[in-house]
């Protein structure tokens, strides 16, 4: 499981021009892709991992401040582009695979107390973020 997560002033996500999720203020937005052989495991820890990052201002973390955050499922972070010109998708788990730990990421974020927003899955989206800092970080659950 990957997940590249930025600070933002604000954010939001539109499908088909129309607004699916938000957030305003100080917060989180995540794109998180998932292969093959993520687990729950996988989606706890990283759940935690994100939700106490003390990345925001005044060394906070969004469960310090409540921060709100939107999670965007994001195949792409498991694109190999090492040969050619044309991106493998091989590595990026399947959506029968993906969509229930993406949901479960989410749910989980919950359960910490996180407000999410969420983007739709396998959706066609146009996402706006309003990077502050910026700060831009990849986390990866194999290198834990």
């Amino acid at each position: 499981m990957r997940a590249v997560v930025q600070r933002t002033l604000s954010a939001r996500v539109e499908v088909a021009g129309e607004v699916v999720g938000s957030i305003e203020g100080q917060g989180l937005l995540v794109y998180l892709g998932i292969t093959h052989d993520d687990t729950e495991a996988d989606v706890a820890w990283l759940a935690r991992k994100i939700w106490g990052l003390r990345i925001l201002r005044e060394e906070r973390s969004a469960s310090d401040v409540d921060a709100p955050v939107l999670v965007i499922s994001q195949f792409t972070l498991y694109g190999d582009a090492r040969k050619g010109r044309r991106p493998s998708w091989t590595a990026a788990a399947p959506g029968s695979v993906a969509e229930p730990l993406y949901q479960a990421f989410c749910a989980e974020l919950e359960t910490l107390g996180a407000h999410v927003e969420r983007g739709v899955f396998g959706a066609d989206m146009a996402v706006h973020g309003v990077n502050d800092g910026p700060i831009t970080l990849l986390i990866d659950t194999a290198t834990r």
